[in-house]
């Protein structure tokens, strides 16, 4: 089973997963950058292992659970060995033989960024259009796959059509699915999106359909790490990594940044036309037709043409032992969650990020609201690649230690109070907007503010990793080590969907103009307006959010994080499962 979690983020926008966790969560800014978790913690291992004298050898054990693991491991590494389409052994010839392959793994990783970078640009253009923060918390789920497909990835590992080839047979239905998704989209997104006086956005209908392209995408990402790992032979195998995180970037820039920039007139406008017009050079039906098409085409022609690893795979493996060994990888997850070192570990992971909430799910959407364009958030991306790549590696040299989570510990108040920095920058941006936008320097504060908050934010994710891979037990790290990813992602994602539901409630407006009218909520504010009166805002939400979240971070802080700390001083007996002795 291979399963990956990562990291991608956004201007003002925290980590989420999505590929690689992907992970990817104030997702509604700029392009996410996509860091390969297993990159980073292929590097955490080996300095880790450098400084303890601790080195992870490969899975061979006498045990029942180690005989299973050690298995499952010699087959993937048989896998990239296996007889090639022609029934002969690949050759080691570097990677100049295997060109072909790699770019094959790089343009799909790059149709699985495509719908994810469309679905962060969907906030965004419903900001706009002026919904509810509680509209923006139901779409808000559909980022929520990525950090679950832990729960499906032994199904698409063990299930398959044999002839038609393990990874193929997965592949080639859910990138059709996918296209046929944006197909539909083409020709319906621009109607869900109408507003109609009192209708805004059929907001559930394109919850309903972007999750759908979300957990196809995730499903898609299990399929293809897994083929990297047959399609390429054991000498050049480290570049699916690559594949990974340069694919997904660039789908992810491609359906985000670039779509929203496309598709802003003003954009368009003002760097792309000598003429002036009312649309931009895309739309929204324009591009989902035009990628419909492509994974369409390109599907057909990998289903045909690319053949499969399949003479010999699993050959002595029967269909009740496939299943078999799903039930025991579920049994083995319940196993590792009941541990009481790694139960308390989770419970912290998923409430650490509470206090960031507000900062990283809200503030892009405010800045929006504010009147800054979304397209102009979505360039400052750009200038960001170079930092979001070079801090992994940086950090990881801190968090190489026996004690990573003296990082996380240190790094915390610094993130907290980015938040409150964050609020600061809201608070300031309609002082500074003029009448042909806003200044220059303006746009530089905003690019400061992220790269600081990139700094603590990568410092925090990178100490994680560094934990997890310290505290993994060795008979089961791929499974334990995605179990622990997948609760981090989790604890990004639910407080930033409820950051999102809460801003409305907690926000108070009242009518100005007249007398009598409230405008509690969308029927009253409509009778205000009708009056002749005015809706204005009284106590923003979002800066109550702000502030209780960094408070309840702080205490979190005083009283948890010590905690976690301590978890470190955990013998190593005390993390492993004893499912696997």
């Amino acid at each position: 089973m291979r399963v990956q979690e990562g990291v991608k983020s956004n201007v003002l926008g925290s980590e989420y997963p999505g590929s690689n966790g992907s992970n990817r969560s104030a997702r509604y800014f700029l392009g996410h950058i996509w860091i390969d978790a297993r990159q980073v913690k292929m590097e955490l291992s080996e300095s880790i292992a450098h400084k303890n004298g601790r080195q992870r050898k490969p899975m061979v054990s006498n045990s029942d659970m180690g005989e299973r693991e050690s298995k499952l491991e010699v087959e993937d590494d048989e896998e990239g060995l296996l007889p090639n389409s022609d029934g002969q052994m690949k050759a080691s010839h570097g990677i100049k033989g295997e060109l072909g392959n790699v770019a094959l793994l790089l343009f799909l990783y790059v149709l699985q960024g495509i719908p994810l970078g469309l679905a962060g640009s969907i906030p965004l253009i419903m900001q706009s259009k002026s919904v509810s923060y509680k509209d923006q918390a139901y779409f808000s789920f559909v980022f929520w796959p990525f950090s679950l497909k832990l729960f499906w990835a032994p199904l698409v590992d063990s299930l398959y059509l044999r002839q038609f080839g393990r990874r193929k047979s997965w592949l080639v239905p859910t990138q059709y699915l996918l296209g046929l998704f944006m197909l539909y989209l083409s020709v319906s997104v621009d109607a869900m999106l109408q507003t109609d006086g009192q209708r805004g956005p059929d907001v559930i209908t394109l919850t309903a359909v972007f999750f759908m392209l979300a957990f196809l995408a995730a499903t898609q990402d299990i399929a293809v790490d897994g083929w990297a790992l047959t399609m390429l032979s054991r000498e050049n195998v480290g570049y699916a990594s690559t594949c990974n995180s340069v694919g997904q970037t660039a789908g992810y820039f491609l359906g985000n940044v670039l779509f929203l920039a496309l598709e802003s007139a003003d954009f368009c406008n003002k760097y792309l036309r000598f003429e002036p017009q009312e649309r931009g050079i895309v739309t929204l039906s324009d591009f989902l037709f035009f990628w419909g098409i492509v994974f369409m085409v390109s599907t057909t022609v990998v289903a045909i043409l690319k053949k499969e690893n399949i003479k010999h795979h699993h050959a002595k493996k029967k269909p009740k032992e496939e299943t078999q060994s799903v039930m025991e990888t579920y049994k083995l997850l319940i196993s590792i969650i009941k541990m009481p070192t790694v139960f308390t570990f989770c419970a912290l992971l998923l409430t650490a990020k509470i206090g960031f909430s507000a900062a990283d799910a809200v503030t892009g959407l405010k800045l929006v609201e504010a009147g800054v364009p979304k397209e102009q958030l979505a360039l400052l991306a750009v200038p960001m690649v170079p930092l979001q790549i070079l801090l992994p590696v940086v950090i990881s040299k801190y968090t190489a230690g026996p004690r990573p989570l003296d990082v996380f510990y240190k790094a915390f108040p610094f993130r907290l109070l980015i938040g409150l920095e964050y609020a600061l920058l809201v608070w300031w941006t309609p002082s500074v907007r003029q009448e042909e936008g806003f200044p220059v320097y303006y746009y530089a504060v905003v690019l400061l503010s992220y790269a600081v908050h990139q700094v603590a934010l990568y410092s925090m994710y990178v100490a994680c990793m560094a934990f997890h891979a310290k505290v993994s037990d060795p008979m089961i790290g791929g499974t334990y080590m995605t179990l622990l990813n997948t609760v981090t992602n989790l604890g990004g994602n639910w407080p930033s969907t409820l950051a999102l539901w809460l801003v409305d409630p907690l926000t108070f407006k009242e009518c100005q103009g007249a007398p009598g009218q409230t405008c509690g909520s969308v029927e009253e504010a409509g009778l205000c307006v009708r009056e002749g009166g005015t809706c204005v805002t009284t106590l923003d939400g979002y800066y109550v959010e702000s502030v209780v979240c960094v408070l309840f971070g702080l205490c979190w802080w005083i009283f948890f994080g010590k905690k976690m700390k301590r978890l470190q001083e955990e013998s190593p007996s005390a993390w492993h499962c004893r499912v696997a002795k």
